[in-house]
């Protein structure tokens, strides 16, 4: 009886604290540590200790006897499933349903398993937030038939390479057929603003999700995820055998309408999968002319975007959006306008531990990152129009 009192406690401290995240418009960030994989060699010793309140955690210092300590909104053990971490993010994926502009990233240094936390691999227990995120919503939007919406749901897909907009999807037609090499053309991609202010990628493919027929909108999406896969940027380095050359951006477009209402909302899903923050010494990308140049483009635009969350934590008037693509892509998110999340990935060998506690630090800096309520994206096309 006492252990169910503490859990309920527990279960309302974090409601409690979620909200008041919500109301401050905190940026959430999660923390996850990979376990050791077989190119770890045979070190066993984590430099990462995880708390039990899976909310704390502390890390190796250079020194002996160093360490450092975190707290951050969820810490997840090296033994949490795929289906235990995107259980964490389900009610923050929910919101793009809502109205909402919902943005998450997943970072970290080369090898720390970002793809795989936002990708995974096959359809089962391995799948990572991209799918499941799609099939929740593919879910409620169902769920939400009966009460008379109707939903379209879009994705597209890019990468931001070398800071040039690379549509990842440009094989496919937009009902998801492929198309033949030689009508590809790739559009040249470009960040605008519409007349609201609101920015979009101008030129980019958007394919249609079936949101009437779960198993087939599901197909749909495994046949973009594949599509996107066999067109990204990757390379082999001494650190990672499937090196991400670039950022990659999912992006679910939704729209719902309520005949009943006349209520129309609009809300997307970014979900993006950063490059790894980098040292040369330890990728060998320096000794490589194309890997140097990727890497040195793949460090300005994390700088960039660590300019960008220090100007927020700090209150400052002008937010340097503009200095990298990926910044002034997720700009709405990142203005106020949206709710963002993090993921901070991490690898737990010891020789990563210095790359881990800058990670740390970052994430840190990020959390006290307050951008304000977000703004729901809800139209009345009975009785007037406006947002709430």
């Amino acid at each position: 009886e006492l252990e169910e009192q503490l859990l309920n406690g527990e279960q309302l401290r974090r409601a409690l604290h979620n909200l008041i995240q919500e109301l401050r418009g905190n940026i959430r960030v999660f923390v996850r540590t990979r376990p050791f994989l077989p190119n770890d060699g045979a070190a066993t010793n984590s430099s990462i200790d995880i708390m039990p309140d899976g909310e704390s955690l502390s890390i190796l210092g250079k020194h002996a006897g160093e360490g450092h300590a975190f707290k951050f909104d969820k810490v997840f053990a090296p033994s949490a499933g795929q289906g235990v971490v995107f259980d964490e993010v389900s009610e923050f994926v929910q919101s793009a349903l809502d109205g909402y502009n919902v943005c998450l990233f997943s970072y970290g240094q080369t090898g720390s398993g970002k793809t795989h936390t936002m990708q995974g691999s096959g359809n089962g227990a391995m799948r990572g937030i991209i799918p499941r995120a799609v099939e929740q919503i593919l879910q409620q939007a169902a769920l939400m038939q009966s009460q008379r919406w109707t939903f379209t749901m879009k994705a597209s897909f890019l990468e931001i390479y070398n800071e040039e907009l690379r549509d990842l999807l440009v094989m496919m037609n937009s009902d998801g057929s492929l198309k033949q090499r030689d009508t590809a053309s790739a559009n040249k991609l470009s960040i605008k603003r519409n007349q609201e202010g609101k920015s979009y990628v101008d030129g980019i493919n958007k394919v249609d999700i079936d949101v009437e027929d779960k198993a087939a909108g599901l197909a749909q999406l495994e046949a973009v995820m594949v599509a996107a896969a066999r067109a990204r940027s990757v390379a082999t380095t001494k650190m990672n055998a499937q090196s991400s050359r670039s950022h990659s951006v999912f992006m679910l477009h939704l729209c719902g309408s309520n005949e009943e209402s006349g209520t129309i909302v609009e809300g997307a899903l970014n979900l993006c999968d950063l490059a790894g923050s980098e040292r040369l010494d330890r990728s060998g990308a320096g000794s490589d002319h194309k890997r140097l140049k990727e890497t040195q483009a793949i460090n300005k635009s994390l700088s960039s975007l660590g300019d960008v969350f220090t100007s927020l934590a700090n209150g400052s008037k002008h937010i340097p959006f503009r200095n990298s693509k990926l910044t002034y892509l997720l700009q709405d998110c990142l203005s106020g306008d949206g709710k963002a999340l993090m993921f901070v990935n991490l690898s737990p060998t010891i020789e990563s531990s210095n790359e881990s506690l800058c990670s740390l630090r970052f994430a840190q800096r990020v959390n006290a990152v307050e951008l304000g309520k977000a703004t729901k994206h809800v139209q009345y096309s009975k009785g007037g129009s406006g947002r709430r």
